[in-house]
């Protein structure tokens, strides 16, 4: 596999001299810049082996590096050993950082022009200007180098009910019309695959755990164009969809958007590939896509949805709880604690199936950020230690995503504290009362003070945004040390998720998704605060109670007073026992 690696490294060199290149900028997306990607676009798997969600490649005439960010650290160095590649870690030097630096004058960086941003091609470029390194789009390079190349994704299109949805087709599409009315642009041009699919109320299978669909949109003050398949409908769904959209088929987007442009148009740049830069008019508006900020604030409906799943979700991992056996005798895997749970949630009504990935880490393995165990890595779970478990579902109603840290046989004192600094951190930022207008940076050290305080930190973000019935990763707001300038709004549905990584040892995290709401309104303004959604209590024995104030062990204790009120009446009598026991008050011994 690492022989076939470099075999692949050398004949893109080819490639690249042919095309005058000194550098290749392999970015790892598709053109729709999603964060997660079908098979055909895996194109930093395909090239280094390196199969984590997030990171870029460059390729010299004599380097091969891979950029990752923290989160991707080990598994990064893992999955390129023995290759020509070197790990490059984004926090030490970012790529358009070595390029700048390393590069001479008089290079040329080539990127294929349908796998990077107006945004970041302009950005680049810039950076470089001024050493006159060129950075030019190209076609794809990797394919005919990449024989057996998956083909694009095809799936058959549903509708979202109206029930679970809150807004019809046409509502959505008033919105987005308001909107444009209120930013002076005449039409948008939608890239975004999870707006697309908000827009619409269609969901497809084109990404593994993300119900979305190639396609592109285009809306104006008259007129409503989808971009996709006509043969991913069914009859009756495509004459509902008809009678708002006009549906064309996908590649007609790149030929038809300077027909249909007529005035000021609205989009985002980080959203668009490369190939849309022509048609691109000085005045226009370049800013988030308007779908993307309406879509994050959910409706009552859709809040409704999530609670509902969050519910079920909570049953699911209580029952699979009650089955688990947490005595390390070794008869358990990894992979076979997480099939555990997938088995209780395919029991639920509504369910469709998981919304990312499963970690389910123990011991060192969950010092890994992002590890995602295999046959290969499959640990047994043989000793005393700790195992993160990060899952999530999917419903037709809403979407979950829960991370908790859980104990097998006896706990170590390091352990214990460091649980609780992260518990600590957790329970402040979902407690937390702030005014209107603050952003997600300005509430990010509260999960961080006492890991902090005690000299150590986490390197990944505190919260995502999360979808509904949607991708369990979403714009437009974060908590986490970036300042995006992006308030929290009533509505958005947020992670709520500190932890610590010791290498080669354990690590810990602990999840909800918290959704804003409005709190008080005083002479100061108004105030908002996070309704928690997660209904799965906290692993007890974790827990240094020595280290908890009395606020914080009463936040801890009504919490679980909630989970077991919520759930006790859903579950069998075994779980009834084991939500007993693990939802009984805290106490100072």
């Amino acid at each position: 596999m690492k022989k076939s690696v470099n075999d692949r490294v050398s004949v893109l060199r080819s490639l690249m001299q042919k095309e005058n290149l000194s550098a290749y900028y392999i970015t790892g997306t598709d053109p729709h810049m999603s964060e997660y990607v079908s098979p055909r676009w895996r194109t930093l798997s395909f090239i280094s082996s390196f199969t984590g969600s997030a990171g870029s490649v460059l390729i010299t005439e004599d380097k091969a590096l891979l950029w990752v960010d923290s989160r991707y650290y080990i598994q990064g160095a893992k999955e390129i050993e023995n290759s020509e590649f070197t790990l490059m870690k984004t926090e030490e030097i970012t790529i358009e950082e070595y390029m700048k630096k390393s590069l001479p004058e008089g290079s040329v960086v080539g990127i294929e022009e349908k796998s990077v941003s107006i945004k970041s091609f302009l950005s680049l470029k810039e950076k470089l200007s001024g050493k006159k390194i060129e950075v030019r789009t190209t076609k794809d390079l990797l394919q005919p180098i990449w024989t057996d190349r998956p083909e694009e994704p095809f799936s058959i299109l549903r509708e979202v009910n109206i029930a679970y949805a809150g807004l019809t087709r046409e509502e959505k599409l008033e919105r987005v019309r308001e909107e444009l009315e209120k930013s002076g642009a005449d039409f948008t041009f939608i890239s975004s695959l999870d707006d697309i699919a908000w827009l619409t109320n269609l969901r497809g299978d084109d990404i593994l755990y993300n119900p979305v669909f190639l396609s592109f949109a285009f809306v104006d003050k008259k007129k409503a164009i989808l971009f996709t398949s006509r043969e991913r409908f069914d009859k009756e769904l495509l004459k509902k969809v008809g009678e708002c959209f006009e549906v064309r088929e996908y590649e007609d987007a790149y030929t038809a958007l300077p027909s249909l442009k007529n005035g000021r148009g609205y989009y985002d740049r980080a959203k668009l590939n490369m190939s849309f830069y022509p048609f691109i008019q000085d005045d226009d508006i370049l800013h988030c896509d308007i779908t993307t900020t309406l879509k994050a604030r959910k409706n009552m409906i859709e809040l409704r949805g999530m609670r509902r799943a969050h519910k079920l979700d909570g049953i699911a991992f209580a029952s699979f709880m009650a089955e688990l056996n947490k005595v390390p005798d070794g008869s358990l895997t990894e992979i076979d604690v997480s099939n555990a749970l997938e088995e209780q949630r395919k029991k639920l009504d509504g369910y469709i199936g998981p919304s990312f990935a499963p970690i389910s880490a123990f011991a060192e393995n969950g010092a890994i950020v992002h590890y995602s165990a295999n046959e290969e890595s499959n640990r047994r779970i043989d000793k005393d230690g700790l195992l993160v478990l990060d899952t999530g579902s999917q419903f037709t109603f809403g979407t979950t995503d829960l991370t908790r840290t859980l104990l097998f046989g006896k706990a170590k004192k390091e352990e214990k504290i460091d649980y609780t600094l992260v518990l600590k951190g957790h329970l402040a930022l979902a407690s937390q009362r702030f005014i209107k207008g603050t952003r997600g940076y300005q509430l990010d050290i509260l999960a961080r003070q006492y890991l902090w305080t005690a000299g150590m930190t986490y390197s990944h973000g505190t919260g995502h945004g999360v979808g509904c019935g949607l991708s369990v990763h979403e714009g437009p707001a974060r908590i986490s040390p970036a300042a995006i300038d992006v308030p929290l709004e009533e509505g958005m549905v947020l992670s709520d998720e500190p932890g610590v990584y010791k290498e080669n040892r354990y690590g810990i995290r602990i999840e909800n998704l918290i959704a804003v709401e409005k709190n008080v309104t005083t002479e100061f303004g108004e105030f908002l605060s996070f309704e928690v959604l997660s209904l799965v209590p906290y692993e007890k024995a974790l827990i240094e109670t020595k280290l908890l104030t009395d606020n914080e062990i009463t936040l801890i204790n009504a919490y679980h007073s909630w989970v077991r009120d919520e759930l006790i009446d859903e579950v069998d009598d075994k779980t009834k026992v084991w939500l007993e026991e693990a939802t009984s008050p805290l106490s100072r011994e």
